[in-house]
């Protein structure tokens, strides 16, 4: 294990989250608010540790893929606690630990909240806390390989950090790849913002709505979430979340015109087909609640695409829509949106692959010595993409059941513990009764707070970049 360059890498994170909290600082000198002092003081504190950090020269500069994984996850450990500090320091978040979930609910575009009353925070803060959405959504590390020097082995921190089954470069060079990204994610987060200005809402709610949107976080700026904005608000926010759930390849595709290989893009496909079906089922099961059709289609399209894009953002307390509803919602929890997008949950890539596997053991039943190959997207599927996918499911489901395990010891009800853990694991925000839409966590005991926090994080990072920071075999010397 390098030591020495996971420290550096750590330095050069701690740099650039201290430059991030600046935006933040002139938000609160523009509104002549105290806190925005505390956000200023972690920025310093934070630029100058990762400094004398980057002062730090190991022998070897090259990122394997074990050290690849360490570095992502400790990062995004050590990024949530620094970016705790402003929230603490000033008060805004009393508690040392939920300061840190709500930070880490933050970057890891989560949504899921400790705070009692939204409104009563600065308005500084409030942009901070928003901003973590937007930083977090693409990847913090993704967003720092733009100014590295590209390299083959700087693959495996975009592979660590990227959602999905496997991750691909756009273009040959991992700089360029990044930094197309990040210009797709900025020009279509700017063109979010400015329509909801343009629909009616406040400036400030439109930015801080949009960086929730754009990575699929859910941190609004009112106690309603989105209830209280225009239809055509809502309508706007909705089209926003659905986008930021497709895979930012098919935007690269749209820009460079390579329009016949977006129709090979299966997972779009599927994630629409879900979206739709998903949100005409729940539609039609709440118009006796809603009262119209109209009303009751907007309110089902917003909340299936927040929740399926793992938003989390709310026009309507759908804890008290009907079972049906309810369990659908529950089940598109575990859908996700498409692999590389800003999206969290399992992906709907996965499920296909799930499924394929499914019709392929059926047909080796019915004709056992046929050959099949999987395919996705026209092409075949290598095997050990397949085997990651599985053991994927198996690690996902272990990280559930033992921390649902552990959530169960509060005394909250099973749908409680239940959503709370799929809602914090898929990165999600809200789940049903105690942690609805009108919830939230700050119940819940500093022991189930922080087996949150390693949900949220090992929920973003497509949980195997944690379990292999803890793994003992990581560190041993050979």
């Amino acid at each position: 294990m390098n030591y020495l360059l996971i420290i550096k890498f750590i330095g050069s994170l701690l740099q650039f989250e201290g430059l991030f909290m600046i935006l933040p600082f002139t938000v609160g000198l523009y509104y002549h608010e105290q806190q925005s002092k505390y956000l200023l003081l972690s920025a310093a504190v934070a630029f100058t540790i990762g400094s004398l950090l980057r002062l730090i020269k190991p022998k070897n500069t090259k990122f394997h893929p074990k050290e690849g994984f360490v570095a992502t996850a400790f990062s995004w450990f050590v990024m949530s606690v620094m970016g705790a500090m402003p929230f603490w320091l000033s008060g805004e978040i009393p508690s040392f630990t939920n300061a840190v979930f709500e930070t880490a609910s933050g970057f890891t575009t989560t949504g899921a909240s400790i705070l009692v009353d939204i409104e009563a925070m600065c308005r500084c803060m409030l942009f901070w806390r928003s901003f973590t959405h937007w930083i977090g959504g693409m990847g913090v590390l993704v967003f720092m390989l733009i100014f590295l020097k590209s390299s083959a082995d700087e693959m495996n921190l975009m592979k660590a950090e990227s959602p999905g089954p496997s991750v691909d470069k756009l273009v040959p060079r991992v700089r360029t790849t990044a930094f197309i990204l990040y210009a797709l994610y900025t020009g279509i987060t700017v063109v979010s913002i400015v329509s909801f200005i343009l629909a009616g809402m406040p400036i400030f709610d439109s930015v801080c709505i949009g960086f929730g949107a754009a990575g699929t976080g859910g941190f609004g700026v009112k106690a309603d979430s989105c209830a209280s904005y225009s239809p055509l608000c809502q309508v706007l926010i909705t089209i926003s979340m659905f986008l930021f759930g497709v895979n930012f390849k098919v935007y690269f595709l749209i820009v460079f015109k390579k329009f016949k290989e977006i129709l090979k893009c299966e997972e779009v496909l599927w994630y629409t087909i879900i979206y739709v079906a998903a949100s005409l089922l729940v539609a039609i099961n709440i118009v006796s609640d809603l009262g119209t059709v109209g009303e009751s289609v907007r309110a089902s399209c917003f909340q299936v695409a927040s929740i399926m894009t793992t938003t989390g953002y709310a026009t309507h307390d759908f804890n008290t829509w009907t079972t049906l509803p309810k369990a659908i919602l529950v089940l598109i929890m575990f859908t996700g949106a498409c692999a590389g997008s800003t999206g969290g949950g399992i992906k709907v890539s996965r499920w296909i692959l799930y499924l394929k596997q499914i019709k392929r053991e059926v047909a080796k039943y019915t004709h056992p010595r046929s050959v099949k190959k999987i395919r996705l997207d026209g092409d075949v599927v290598d095997e050990d993409t397949i085997r990651g996918a599985n053991v994927y499911l198996m690690a996902y489901a272990a990280v559930f059941i033992v921390s649902m395990l552990i959530i169960c010891i509060d005394g909250y009800d099973l749908i409680t513990c239940f959503t709370s853990v799929a809602a914090t694991l898929n990165n999600i925000g809200p789940g049903l009764e105690v942690v609805g839409p009108i919830g939230n966590y700050d119940g819940y005991s500093l022991l189930s707070k922080w087996v949150f926090v390693f949900d949220m994080i090992a929920g973003r990072l497509e949980i195997f970049p944690v379990l292999i920071m803890l793994a003992p075999q990581t560190w041993k010397k050979k």
